[in-house]
């Protein structure tokens, strides 16, 4: 890691001297890009200049440490070092994070589909809660966030609802959400006591740019229908919600939370968007098709990519040996501390596979 934030600072060092030569200024392209790669790179290095700042530091406290008797001094350059140690652990990794491949859907917009697996009732019960886990991590990050369909259940679950969330970073901390969520808890159907698991599925998908797939009208079978809503003085009386069936594919989806048909309809075409982009993805390549695959799997009790066990006041992420003992603050958004955990753990074992591959190169 060291050897590449070293090249990263030296081509920041070429890159300021080349825009500090009045013939560069001459070609406008080569300016353009000189400056682009400046401000890709700038960030990464500052932080690293500030963490070799910190390994001086913590130099001078070692030296200290070996060097002097005198009690207060000691004192002092222990406390330095129990200040440094969190500090350079925290550092490294935002370091090594910022060195990955950058992801190809960064800064997109996603598409979360919520899913009831294996559990009746109860598993519709606990997609409702993870519908608004993340309504209210979306909220206390700033993001906007709405529900852009929606099939209830009979005791007020959900069978499927779909959330379309926009923000910064966004797509960066919720794309680890993908996968099968198994809950353990007493049902409120359960008379006897007993703890159930049931389990739902979450799928989050990069929400497809118009640019990236071509829709033609002549491909679409469109049909409009009342809003189911709660009655009353609210029951709708116009044909605002919208079906849309594509039918090369097959593919059905439903839009009715607007009392306008023609944004029903926008939302609806976005969704089928994403979807036909990732069928293209998974066409395309097949990495992307395995990766989706682990998304969904069955929604069987047998899967769990997560638990959330209310005994216990636990959610354990199995993937990356991650548990946390906050389960109910976690089901009101309080995701950060899970998901950069969950990426601590990424970056580590991409930083191992890096090591790994030198082991490799140094023995060929």
């Amino acid at each position: 890691m060291r050897r590449q934030l070293d090249a990263l600072e030296a081509e920041l060092n070429s890159i300021e001297e080349q825009l500090a030569d009045p013939e560069t200024a001459k070609d406008s392209a080569k300016l353009q890009a000189l400056m682009r790669r400046h401000g890709e790179i700038l960030p990464v290095v500052e932080r690293y200049r500030e963490y070799k700042r910190l390994l001086e530091r913590e130099q001078q406290a070692r030296e200290i440490l070996e060097m002097e008797s005198d009690e207060d001094l000691v004192k002092l350059a222990l406390e330095e070092l129990e200040e440094i140690q969190p500090l350079r652990e925290r550092m490294e990794n935002e370091l090594a994070e910022a060195l990955m491949p950058k992801d190809p859907n960064e800064g997109k917009d996603l598409v979360m589909e919520i899913r009831a697996g294996t559990g009746g009732e109860e598993a519709a019960l606990f997609a409702r809660d993870l519908c608004r886990m993340y309504l209210r991590y979306a909220e206390r990050k700033g993001w906007k966030a709405e529900i852009v369909y929606e099939s209830p259940s009979s005791l007020g679950g959900y069978k499927e609802v779909i959330l379309h969330i926009s923000g910064k970073d966004a797509w960066k901390l919720l794309r680890y959400e993908s996968g099968v969520h198994r809950v353990q808890r007493i049902p409120v159907t359960e008379s006897s006591g007993r703890i159930h698991t049931s389990a739902s599925t979450v799928a989050v998908l990069p929400e497809a740019e118009e640019a990236e797939v071509e829709i033609r009208e002549d491909e679409l079978e469109i049909e409009t229908f009342r809003s189911s809503g709660p009655g009353g003085q609210h029951m709708q009386k116009n044909e605002t919600a919208v079906r849309i069936r594509h039918k090369p594919t097959g593919l059905v989806v439903e839009c009715q939370d607007e009392r306008s048909q023609h944004q029903n309809k926008m939302k609806a075409l976005r969704i089928l968007r994403t979807r036909l982009l990732e069928i293209k993805r998974r066409e395309q390549e097949a990495e992307i098709q395995r990766q989706r695959r682990e998304q969904i799997k069955s929604g069987d009790r047998s899967d769990k990519d997560r638990t959330y066990n209310f005994i216990q006041n636990r959610v354990t992420d199995h993937r990356y040996d991650v548990t946390l003992y906050k389960l109910k603050d976690i089901l009101d958004g309080d995701l950060d501390e899970l998901l950069t955990e969950i990426r601590r753990v990424e970056v580590q074992r991409w930083l191992s596979g890096q090591q790994e591959e030198q082991k490799v190169a140094a023995r060929t």
